[in-house]
């Protein structure tokens, strides 16, 4: 596949990124210290700004502090309910597995959607992510150093941290506090630092939230209607007569005489038309999915309709009433969207099959989810209509900055999310020790339930890797 110049950008970008930081690390080595897989470069930048907020703030810090406690619970649960919900489609739903493709344990990366083929998600650069991954640590690890700074837990450094060690390509900061001093911290104190960190995220979501919805006011214009599939059928495959006007008996072998492109399938006196990959995919099935023989279809329409007889469809309601002033027979003009531009044909229009003496063009439609339900959620939240086209104002940039909000308010909803699991190495693993150990005001009986949690959730991660492994290559 050819690559369009934004994306060489892009890459050039990338290279440029590891070796600046690659040097950066190498010219600044004995500043480093090495932890595990990890280089720590520490500093202490931001720490006046910290401690400005942290002093100045403290009434406004103590009331949210309850809100960022609240929002830390609602978060676990969430991921809980989240976790239950993908263990479910992993254990009874291989065949999405096979779909999907990505393991669930995948760090978003450049590229991954592309990469995988996952038309359901938005382009990833790296110009994205390394924008992102700024914007969402630095708020993130900034919250936690605030909250520490209001209830005198003494901060350390700050900095960033690097991994892998020897190619350093995925950065994240942080904000070192002394465990002797968090551990001396009420318990309260600490769940309210420890939760900072999300709160900040879910803030960030929001913020951006209200940025998306009013750049897609002005920045696109809902200018064409976007259909997802022609109208189909189910037939029996013993009920095929003829495949491309040659007469045959369907047997074990499946359906002969199939030519490339659109074939026409005679079953109980009506034709239908199938390509060669759907027919192949359906092999061994009693029944089969086809295409009606509608307009649209044989006039091999593309999926963006943006006019009718000069009528500009600018959603589905109106395409449904422009196409209710036709007849069967009738015969219209329909502008679509193509890659090299606009395309006009003349269509003849059908009877529909299920209401007599009503036009028909042969399109069908299907709910379009990007990014499952936390996708579809800033989808509806950006105040866009399901199946409409959104011709960008300013070209190429209006989609470059739309994507970038996008994902910039997924991720961080995110990374909230997956920061409050119960598992010792994210801030909802202390946090829930912290739970167990208010409710029990047993130490042992806290830090049992805090190694249970953890090792339960790294099992189920551990399971669906392999019923990953088993969908996708079984």
């Amino acid at each position: 596949m050819a690559l369009d110049i934004f994306t060489y950008m892009d890459l050039i970008l990338l290279a440029l990124f590891i070796i600046f930081f690659s040097s950066f690390l190498y010219s600044r080595r004995r500043n480093l210290k090495r932890e595990g897989l990890l280089y720590l470069y520490r500093t202490t930048w931001g720490m006046k700004m910290i401690e400005k907020i942290g002093e100045k703030y403290k009434k406004t810090l103590k009331v949210l502090s309850y809100v960022s406690i609240a929002c830390g619970y609602v978060l676990m649960a969430g991921m809980i309910y989240l976790t239950y919900t993908i263990v479910k489609v992993y254990f009874l739903s291989p065949s999405i597995v096979r779909a999907i493709k990505v393991p669930p344990i995948t760090p978003l990366i450049p590229y991954l959607p592309q990469v995988f083929k996952l038309d359901f998600l938005p382009p990833f650069y790296f110009s994205y992510w390394i924008i992102i991954l700024a914007i969402v640590a630095i708020t993130h690890e900034m919250a936690h150093g605030i909250f520490m700074k209001r209830y005198g837990i003494k901060i350390k450094s700050t900095g960033f941290a690097f991994f892998p060690r020897f190619v350093p390509i995925f950065p994240a900061a942080f904000v070192e506090q002394d465990e002797e001093s968090m551990e001396k911290a009420g318990r309260f104190e600490q769940m309210a630092t420890l939760s900072a960190g999300t709160f900040a995220n879910v803030l960030t979501a929001i913020l951006f939230m209200i940025v998306l919805m009013g750049f897609s006011v002005i920045a696109f214009s809902p200018s064409g209607v976007i259909f997802d599939t022609y109208s189909t059928s189910m037939i029996s495959v013993v009920g095929i007569s003829a495949v491309n006007n040659v007469s045959v008996t369907v047997s074990s072998d499946g359906i002969v005489n199939i030519l490339d492109g659109l074939n026409e399938i005679e079953a109980g006196g009506t034709t239908y038309l199938a390509t060669r990959s759907m027919l192949e995919e359906q092999t061994g099935r009693e029944e089969i999915i086809v295409y009606n023989s509608a307009p649209a279809i044989r006039e091999n329409l593309s999926r963006i309709i943006t006019e009718i007889n000069g009528v500009t469809i600018s959603s589905l309601d109106i395409l449904i009433e422009e196409l209710s002033r036709y007849a069967p027979g009738d015969e219209i003009k329909i502008t679509t969207l193509v890659d090299d531009g606009a395309v006009e044909k003349t269509v003849v229009l059908d009877e529909h099959p299920d209401n007599s003496g009503s036009a028909w063009l042969g399109i069908g439609f299907m709910t379009q989810k990007r990014g499952g339900i936390f996708g579809s959620i800033v989808d509806k939240a950006s105040l866009r209509e399901q199946n409409v086209y959104y011709k960008p104002l300013f070209n190429g940039m209006s989609i470059f900055i739309y994507n970038l909000l996008w994902w910039l308010v997924l991720i961080s909803i995110s990374v909230a999310l997956i920061n409050m699991l119960p598992v010792g190495i994210f801030d909802g693993g202390r946090f829930f020790y912290l739970t167990i150990l208010g409710i029990t005001k047993n130490k042992k009986v806290a830090e049992r339930a805090f190694t249970i949690s953890t090792y339960l959730f790294l099992l189920i991660l551990v399971a669906l890797m392999l019923f990953w492994v088993k969908g996708f290559f079984g």
